[in-house]
């Protein structure tokens, strides 16, 4: 009997001993697992801390990336402006440069054009009086024949030549000179114009009353015309 309670005893005393091993077992395994539940949940903080800090360092970089091209741009842009409103200066420049140097070259040109037109001028009535010359030479040693008419022909024909190259020349004069200049040549002109009508007639006297009377007093008129186209040209021509 009483062995048979010291068994029972013994048993119930192991089985408290195992109830209480599974209990401190089961405690341990439930701190365990809330040790992992723990370590997991500091570990996702961390990374979600990581993913957040990485995050808001990709948005200042974008940030900062963004205000740099912004910078970059308006820089550019800026210079560009810069560069267009230096160009643009530089082209107005270049323009009145060439402007004013064109106007100058210009007015070079036309001074040298109006010089040169009258240098050339000058030359070109010379040749023509030149040839003039020749001409009346020749046409006095050769008329038509040998007769007084013939001879009256001629001279007459070379009146009216020198005469209008004398009115020419006149004309050309009068655009040339100045208002005073001009003015004195007239006075000289009309003086000149009594001296030759006064020297013809009394070249022709010598012949008064012949038929060659009215030949003298031409011929006259012709060297005296001529005398005078060379002067005028080579003394108030410019």
């Amino acid at each position: 009997m009483n062995s048979k309670r010291k068994l029972l005893i013994g048993m119930c005393t192991t089985g408290l001993l195992l109830l209480a091993a599974c209990g401190n077992a089961s405690d341990e395994s439930t701190a365990a697992s809330d040790n992992d539940v723990q370590d997991k949940n500091i570990t996702q903080n961390k990374n979600a801390d990581s993913t957040n800090a990485d995050s808001s360092e990709n948005d200042l970089r974008a940030d900062t990336d963004e205000k740099g091209d912004s910078n970059t741009n308006t820089d550019t842009e800026d210079k560009g402006n810069n560069d267009t409103y230096t160009d643009a200066n530089n082209t107005s420049s270049n323009d009145a440069n060439e402007k004013v140097n064109n106007d100058s070259n210009s007015d070079k040109k036309e001074d040298d054009a109006s010089t040169g037109s009258t240098a050339s001028l000058k030359e070109e009535y010379l040749d023509k009086l030149n040839a003039a010359s020749t001409e009346t030479e020749e046409s006095r040693n050769n008329p038509a024949d040998s007769s007084t008419y013939a001879m009256k022909n001629v001279e007459g024909n070379n009146y009216t030549v020198w005469d209008g190259l004398l009115n020419e020349i006149y004309q050309v004069l009068e655009n040339q000179l100045t208002a005073e200049d001009m003015e004195h040549l007239r006075q000289e002109q009309q003086k000149w114009i009594d001296y030759r009508d006064n020297s013809a007639k009394e070249a022709s006297l010598k012949y008064e009353g012949g038929t060659m009377e009215n030949l003298e007093y031409t011929s006259v008129l012709v060297n005296l015309t001529e005398d005078r186209c060379f002067e005028l040209v080579e003394n108030y021509m410019k």
